[in-house]
């Protein structure tokens, strides 16, 4: 071990560092060397020092799959605190640290009734990611709160703003992940929240169903979050029980004309039609169909509940649950002609 001081600053390295506890499929994998930087100034500090070594920057890890060690020094984003920056009498603008807990800062603005965010109740991960993957659920993204971000140039450690348009948002897409990918890690995130005369969303998924099942006719944004919630546990497993990264697949979004062949074929195939020309369709029926759904392969395995997930019985390996994925997308390709891409990014 080793430590960087520099006008005060003192981090502690760590060599062949173990990351099962920072990743949330629970895979076993070492790092060559591991730093936690829980300000801007430390990051920059360790950015600076460290400029011409392979650097890897890890968020809540709840969006990997590690097939590997990672011969690098491991930077830990673990910036915390929320605030608010200003608010109007209609809007609230929050602020929230790339360290902090998504689902934690979602119900820690449910708590003062500032809504926009309540259906991505409990998806994994930490704020600082949801930029990069312009994460959604139940018919709600990113994109729709978003103002901006900042985030430090990994070369100059230089603060940028980006504006909710400068990131390019598209499905689970965005500027970090195409041209400026590798070039930044976000330090904070800004959303536009409601504090009055919220837009409540019941239209996605099982969200009704839910909220029937306890008599709500007229749900508020914290109902609308408990019913998710509830959907999302009676099918999704919890990482500290059981490992996985939630979704592993991207629901495809193909041309009309491929979904209408593969239509001809499988009657009940379920579709959303995406603008004149594109339709999407669900990725876990599509895995479910091709006879994926809550089997098991050694200690990896698609949940028995929602075939979107693998999951690590415990003692998986990486490369088992990515050759499993890799056996879903040719099996798929096969049966449907439709391709299936990762939603998770393979390490």
């Amino acid at each position: 071990m080793k430590t960087l001081q520099e006008n005060k600053i003192t981090m502690q390295i760590e060599h062949n560092f173990s990351l099962k506890n920072y990743n949330t499929f629970g895979i076993e994998a070492k790092a060559k060397s591991f730093v936690e930087a829980t300000n801007t100034d430390e990051l920059a500090q360790i950015l600076k020092e460290h400029k011409n070594e392979k650097l890897f920057i890890l968020g809540g890890g709840s969006n990997m799959l590690l097939t590997k060690d990672i011969d690098a020094l491991v930077v830990h984003i673990n910036l915390k605190g929320k605030k608010v920056l200003k608010e109007d009498d209609d809007f609230v603008w929050v602020q929230g640290n790339a360290g902090e807990n998504w689902h934690e800062f979602v119900l820690w603005n449910l708590e003062q009734n500032f809504g926009g965010i309540e259906n991505m109740s409990l998806i994994p991960g930490n704020v600082g990611t949801t930029p990069i993957q312009n994460i959604g659920a139940y018919g709600a993204e990113i994109k729709d709160t978003m103002v901006s971000c900042e985030a430090m140039r990994i070369d100059t450690q230089e603060i940028h703003t980006f504006t909710n348009e400068e990131c390019q948002f598209g499905y689970r897409e965005s500027i970090f992940k195409n041209e400026a990918k590798d070039q930044y890690v976000i330090t904070s995130v800004v959303y536009k929240l409601t504090k009055k005369n919220h837009k409540i969303n019941t239209s996605y998924g099982a969200i009704d169903g839910e909220l029937a099942k306890h008599n709500i006719t007229n749900p508020s944004i914290k109902d609308v979050s408990n019913a998710v919630i509830a959907i999302r546990q009676s099918k999704l497993p919890d990482p500290k029980e059981l490992g996985n990264s939630g979704s592993f697949f991207k629901n495809p979004i193909v041309a009309k004309e491929l979904y209408e062949k593969a239509h001809a074929e499988h009657a009940d195939m379920p579709h959303y039609t995406v603008g004149e020309n594109e339709v999407k369709v669900p990725a876990g029926w599509l895995i479910e169909q091709a006879g994926f759904k809550g089997k098991r392969f050694g200690d990896a395995g698609v949940h028995k509940l929602q075939a979107l997930v693998l999951v690590n019985y415990g003692n998986a390996t990486g490369q088992e649950i990515f050759n499993l994925s890799k056996e879903i997308q040719r099996t798929v390709l096969e049966k449907f002609g439709i391709p299936i891409e990762a939603e998770v990014n393979i390490i």
